[in-house]
């Protein structure tokens, strides 16, 4: 008994060691999720319902609901349904072949490295690449005009509703599938087996049990990708400047300070997209938990 005593007490330092090394090793995250992430959220939130001076207030709440704040959320909401809808749609396909298409390992191997990298090229750099591609003096349309064909005749425009959506969907589209492929792979042979047992054709497998299992997974990443494409601003601002009313753009010129100024109206601007992009992550976490059922 006083062996057992004696050992539980000599391994109690190491056990509390151990703990201390642990937290010693996430305090940089957490650090730094406190600096960037949650104390400035704060004071988002907390400024949305203050004045200049300090007073608590609900006007900037609501000039939230001017014709021209619901201009901006409603295009920045269109864009973003356009963005994740044709982003989920090509993403989901583009993983089907990787996944069940029979090619190569090599192939799937590459396109998901290239996915990993293209998902997180955005900002300046997307948008100077878009604009020396499809701009009005952009190699393809200067190929276009070539063969006869004026781009820009048609009607299409890069620095336009259109225009941005398709920017945006090159890192939609990556994204989709870096999220979808593991659902894919997760799909059991055994169902697909017991479905043609049963004297289920390839079309009734898909709509009557692929599709109803993937369900939550296609609908918890789209609107990941929705909000994804919510809260950018850099790609906007450097395709489009100040063309293009959607919320990001308003937001920052109301806080950076120009002839509109107002720092707490943009505060309330930020709170708002919080809200509906909190909105959206929450329900793909839901929809990710139900997906994973199925997938043990």
């Amino acid at each position: 008994m006083s062996t057992v005593t004696t050992s539980a007490v000599s391994t109690a330092p190491l056990i509390n060691k151990r703990i201390v090394v642990d937290w010693l090793g996430i305090a940089p995250f957490v650090i730094f999720t406190l600096l960037f992430l949650i104390i400035p959220t704060l004071y988002l939130v907390m400024g949305a319902f203050l004045t200049p001076d300090g007073s608590f207030t609900l006007k900037n709440l609501g000039d939230l609901f001017t014709p021209t704040i619901l201009s901006a959320y409603w295009i920045s909401i269109k864009i973003s349904v356009a963005s994740a809808l044709g982003g989920a749609i090509i993403g989901f396909y583009l993983a089907w072949a990787l996944v069940l298409g029979g090619l190569p390992t090599w192939i799937r191997s590459a396109f998901l490295t290239f996915s990993g990298v293209a998902s997180n090229f955005a900002g300046v750099p997307l948008a100077f690449s878009f604009i020396a591609t499809l701009g009005r003096q952009g190699l393809v349309t200067i190929l276009l005009a070539h063969f006869g064909l004026n781009l820009y005749a048609t009607g299409f425009n890069l620095l336009s509703f259109f225009g941005l959506t398709i920017t945006y969907m090159y890192f939609q589209i990556p994204l989709m599938v870096l999220i979808i492929t593991p659902a894919l792979d997760g799909m059991k042979k055994e169902w697909r087996e017991a479905a043609s047992i049963l004297g289920a054709t390839n079309k009734q497998y898909w709509l009557m049990v692929a599709l109803p299992i993937l369900w939550p997974s296609l609908l918890g990443t789209t609107l990941l990708l929705f909000a994804n494409s919510f809260g950018a601003i850099a790609t906007a601002i450097a395709l489009t400047g100040s063309s293009l009313n959607i919320v990001p753009i308003v937001l920052y010129a109301q806080i950076r300070g120009d002839v509109l100024h107002n720092a707490n109206l943009g505060y309330a601007l930020a709170l708002g997209m919080i809200v509906i992009t909190g909105i959206s992550n929450v329900i793909y976490i839901l929809m990710r938990m139900r997906a994973e059922r199925w997938q043990k």
